[in-house]
């Protein structure tokens, strides 16, 4: 059986602020920015590269989340060091990128409500043999 993880929800207050941030700071192309019925609206975008999007809902009881209550979701990047100096140039408070071993690194952001990120860099190992 196959199970894909295609779409996450991330919780906003402010639909524009989140989709000005997500799209015009971080980078992802925006897939869709709908209005599916009276009270509702839909806003997914995706990395590129990525075969996941996030979704930006109001009017969607099963969308419905604290804002600012997601943590810890990870964009898993090649150079990490690009991609911080990027996002800070954009205005994205990225913090410092810590070495966690094993070729490991990794440096967190927010968004506007809170919800947070990880930028994450596995350096591949290489036999030393």
């Amino acid at each position: 059986m196959q199970m894909r993880i295609e779409v996450v929800p991330v919780p906003v207050a402010d639909i524009d602020q989140a989709k000005d941030f997500y799209a015009n700071r971080v980078g992802f192309p925006i897939d869709h920015d709908v209005q599916p019925g009276e009270g509702m609206r839909v806003v997914q975008l995706t990395p590129e590269g990525s075969a996941c999007s996030i979704v930006l809902g109001e009017g969607l009881a099963g969308l419905s989340a604290e804002p600012g209550s997601v943590r810890g979701l990870h964009l898993v990047v090649d150079d990490i060091d690009a991609v911080r100096e990027q996002l800070v140039e954009r205005g994205v408070g990225v913090g410092e990128i810590a070495d966690l071993g094993g070729g490991v690194r990794m440096a967190g952001f927010a968004d506007p409500d809170g919800n947070t990120w990880a930028l994450q860099e596995i350096q591949s190992q290489q036999s030393t043999e």
